[in-house]
């Protein structure tokens, strides 16, 4: 029996209502289905991560990554626990290009403060995280996504989220063949807030992500094109060639 079936089921069901889960969750079946192969990047404790593999099934698979020691063993565990054999744990970071790099995990007193690390490579100072007084370094190594995607040796790739605290545009930067020869479905955490250490805006984002022919929606309950006030922090983007129908 497959576990995170029951395990996503029940993530999508109480998203709307629980304040651990984005709302994004419950519309992530109109996009992944069994057999899909997705990668969740900056997958933290992995609440994305099995929402997704109950979605794709043991047909399909999902490649959660994350670089943080603890979060990356917190889901590998789980996923022994649970028998999930179509999840797979990779500790390590996506960014712009491949080679060794460093997180910055910032903490509230003892506590580290997971969901906010990022890391560091092109970013100009701490920006939004230099409201928290301590912050630890913590090496990791890098590789970037179109390097991922040929180790793995992908035959499609249906939906990649990532969520890495403003290093979304150095992810893209390693992401061009994949985005080319697969064009998955993007949902991506943009805040200029945290995009503003990496000398980006949301607003670039949405412009060169266009330029690559894919459109952005938001989730409001069922999907929707982005208006640019609508404030919402997760974007959903679309190949223009993907038909979606919003009634």
């Amino acid at each position: 029996m497959d576990t995170t079936a029951g395990l996503s089921r029940l993530l999508r069901t109480v998203a709307p209502h629980a304040w651990f889960l984005e709302d994004e969750v419950a519309g992530l079946a109109e996009f992944v289905g069994p057999g899909a192969v997705c990668v969740d990047v900056g997958a933290e404790f992995g609440l994305y991560t099995w929402t997704l593999a109950g979605l794709v099934g043991p047909r399909g698979h999902v490649h959660a990554v994350e670089p943080q020691p603890g979060p990356a063993t917190f889901v590998d565990t789980t996923r022994r626990l649970i028998a999930a054999g179509h999840v797979t744990v990779h500790r390590t970071a996506l960014g712009a290009a491949a080679g060794s790099g460093a997180l910055s995990l910032p903490r509230r007193g003892l506590l580290p403060v997971h969901g906010r690390a990022f890391l560091t490579t092109g970013a100009d100072g701490l920006g939004s995280n230099a409201e928290f007084a301590h912050h630890d370094e913590v090496p990791v190594a890098v590789a970037t996504l179109d390097e991922l995607v040929a180790d793995l040796a992908l035959e499609r790739l249906d939906l990649v989220k990532v969520d890495i605290e403003g290093a979304e545009v150095s992810l893209l930067a390693g992401a061009a063949k994949t985005l080319e020869s697969f064009r998955p479905v993007l949902m991506l955490e943009l805040e200029d807030r945290h995009l503003a250490r990496f000398g980006a805006r949301v607003a670039d984002v949405v412009d060169d992500l266009a330029g690559l022919d894919y459109l952005p929606r938001t989730w409001h309950g069922r999907w929707l094109p982005r208006r640019a006030d609508d404030g919402r922090r997760n974007v959903l983007f679309l190949p223009a060639e993907q038909v979606l129908t919003v009634p």
